[in-house]
């Protein structure tokens, strides 16, 4: 069988976009910073068509914002809007905890149990973008299962920031495996089939990460 290697534009488009993504969530252009596109050219060897479209991706998605005669730069999160995220986080991620821990398969409470296990290596290893990304992978586990697609849909929207916020909460020291812990216990309520515990374990999380936003930010600020 012939494998087609070919690198097409829309392919380097999305391997820009994912870099810079990830060079923003793991704090390499801190909130504020500039993103000169000449120097993003040079540093990844691509051409300005497509780091100025990569920047409109990320701009879509709240992590870039575009100021008049100054370019793009890292978006910042303020407290305030941390807040009402992490208030929708609440809401929804607790209903949508219930309903899967009612409906939960077999099948998906072991992809939930191996995400949790990726997760909990990455926490070991100290691996950052490991561990928004593994968290993020529990969680689309439950969004998927929940049987609510309104509830996905609202969450995808936020995905980016979400992340962004989950990276910055779990800079704190010790932060991580806190929130390990607090995984665990949302999985032990799924794998009993109770929503009552299942959405009140995940309540509990999101309002801890939320605690643990505002530390970072009321130091930064």
């Amino acid at each position: 069988m012939t494998v087609d290697m070919r690198i097409t534009p829309q392919t380097v488009l999305v391997q820009t976009a994912s870099k810079l993504r990830e060079a923003i969530m793991q704090g390499h252009f801190r909130p504020g910073e500039r993103l000169v596109e000449a120097v993003l050219c040079d540093r990844m060897g691509v051409s300005r068509t497509t780091v100025r479209e990569a920047l409109r991706r990320l701009e879509s998605e709240r992590l870039v914002t575009t100021a008049p005669n100054k370019g793009p730069s890292v978006a910042t999160i303020n407290l305030e809007e941390a807040d009402q995220i992490y208030d929708v986080r609440r809401l929804l991620e607790g209903e949508a905890t219930a309903l899967f821990a009612a409906r939960a398969t077999p099948p998906e409470i072991e992809q939930l149990t191996k995400s949790l296990k990726l997760f909990e290596r990455a926490v070991k290893n100290e691996a950052a973008v490991e561990r928004v990304q593994f968290t993020g992978e529990f969680y689309d586990v439950i969004l998927r299962g929940c049987g609510n697609k309104i509830i996905c849909e609202v969450l995808e929207s936020l995905l980016a920031r979400v992340n962004a916020l989950r990276a910055t909460s779990m800079s704190n020291p010790g932060r991580a495996k806190v929130s390990l812990a607090e995984m665990r216990k949302i999985l032990q309520a799924i794998e009993q089939h109770d929503p009552v515990a299942a959405r009140a374990a995940a309540e509990a999380h999101v309002i801890a990460a939320r605690e643990a936003v505002r530390l970072h930010l009321g130091k930064v600020g």
